[in-house]
């Protein structure tokens, strides 16, 4: 049929749906038979770096992620490439130099991503500005995103104030990341209706099936006028993942919003990463049993963080300690003003959970906490429990020997000097005088990782 109003997919089966369910471990070797493959079916984009795969080429695939990067656009001509970038975090853990950030943003468009999907844990705008700019300079599509969760200060209004900041920035479309499927199907309508009312830029749906909800939010959302939703190829859809492709394609066939996407084209390709998803189970030992887990609704953990959640407390022989941190979490959430649970937060309100339950309620504060409390990740959507503050406050006299303690209210990254020049000089005096801009970022953002990968492969 001639429909003039597709809905536009995004397949995440390179980026979220390993990271979601393999803990992020898919090899640039396992993707490449079916690169060609995936460019012919007609998706809006392949989301295909970013996120945590950086991290994990270099820290567990011996892998060079922006080889890998070059290599996918070799492949994949004619469809979009996207990536997840955490705004002032960059792909790291905490925030870089607005150079750190410029650069990697110019860098990774050079190197063949077309589409950047910018966000912070905390939804402050201000950590987005220098990334937002960058992307377009460089030309490349800038995706605002509205980091979707549940708390006492998110509503439909405060993300619709969220979603004009984004569009005054500069956003080509917005993003509604639902990272830890807690976005009902009535409230994706809801949210829908109201930002295509307010804007007039694309919008897209991201959702993750954890609680049991992905697929009938993002019809909702579909109903209700999204433009674009992601998804993934069956073998690395569902439970912790995204809604599937191939469902999805079936279910809007024939309709007005019809994808145009060949049915036929994906069984193939489904069966490939079927073998590939159980090659990563058995190589890496990585948990299979996977389930929906409502609880979610709860503890409000994301789809990527609960399989690494798992994978490391069994290697820690803590197993059974799993759903007494799930409990935590919340409780740790809370005490820090209500922050979304998306990387970095995600991974420091786990960590914090994960060492109460070890050692007792703060017995130990690690530095990310603290720098939360201070100011130093942006501002919070709710207030920080007071207890918590006097808890950091007495760390940080103890640490410092300062007796005046207060959390800063300007952008964080204004304190942070420039730091490209710095890493050049610190990787030449490491033995690499002369490291590719794109060696340099590496380090700058992963510093020992990226160490141990050169020493191996430089």
């Amino acid at each position: 049929m001639n429909n003039p109003n597709p809905v536009k997919i995004v397949e995440t089966v390179l980026r979220d749906g390993h990271q979601s369910l393999c803990a992020t471990r898919m090899r640039t070797s396992d993707m490449l038979p079916m690169l060609e493959a995936l460019d012919d079916c007609g998706f809006y984009a392949l989301e295909a770096w970013g996120g945590a795969t950086f991290d994990s080429c270099l820290r567990f695939l011996n892998e060079d992620p922006w080889e890998r990067l070059r290599t996918i656009r070799k492949h994949v001509k004619k469809t979009k490439l996207q990536m997840l970038l955490r705004g002032q975090n960059i792909l790291g853990y905490n925030h870089y130099a607005d150079d750190v950030v410029t650069e990697f943003v110019k860098r990774s468009v050079d190197n063949g991503i077309d589409i950047i999907r910018i966000f912070d844990a905390f939804n402050d705008t201000r950590n987005l500005e220098t990334a937002m700019k960058a992307t377009k300079a460089a030309g490349a599509h800038a995706q605002g995103t509205l980091v979707y969760t549940i708390s006492p200060y998110h509503k439909d209004s405060d993300y619709l104030k969220l979603a004009k900041e984004l569009v005054e920035m500069g956003a080509d479309s917005i993003c509604i990341k639902d990272m830890s499927g807690l976005l009902a199907p009535y409230a994706c309508a809801s949210l829908v209706e109201a930002l295509k009312k307010e804007i007039s830029i694309p919008v897209n749906v991201h959702s993750h099936c954890t609680s049991g909800m992905a697929s009938m939010t993002l019809l909702k959302g579909i109903e209700a006028g999204a433009d674009i939703v992601d998804t993934a190829l069956s073998p690395f859809a569902e439970t912790t993942s995204h809604p599937c492709t191939e469902s999805l394609v079936y279910t809007l066939k024939g309709t007005e919003r019809d994808t145009g996407i060949d049915m036929d084209k994906l069984g193939p390709i489904a069966d490939h990463f079927k073998k590939v998803r159980a090659d990563l189970v058995k190589t890496f030992k990585l948990p299979s049993n996977i389930s929906i887990n409502p609880k979610v609704l709860s503890f409000q953990i994301p789809g990527g963080m609960l399989s690494n959640m798992l994978n490391q407390l069994t290697e820690m022989g803590m197993a059974d300690k799993y759903e007494e941190v799930l409990k935590e979490v919340p409780r740790v959430r809370a005490d820090l003003g209500y922050p979304p649970l998306v990387t970095p937060s995600s991974q420091i309100v786990g960590t914090m959970a994960t060492m109460n339950v070890m050692m007792g309620r703060y017995k130990m504060i690690p530095n990310e906490i603290q720098d939360i409390v201070m100011g130093k990740y942006g501002k919070t959507p709710g207030p920080i429990s007071e207890d918590l503050k006097k808890l950091v406050r007495r760390w940080i006299v103890k640490k410092t020997g300062k007796t005046v303690i207060s959390p800063i209210t300007h952008r964080p990254a204004d304190d942070i000097p420039p730091q490209m020049e710095k890493m050049k000089a610190d990787l030449a005096a490491k033995g690499y005088p002369n490291a590719s801009v794109e060696d340099v970022l590496s380090y700058a953002l992963f510093p020992e990782v990226a160490l141990a990968f050169f020493k191996n492969n430089r």
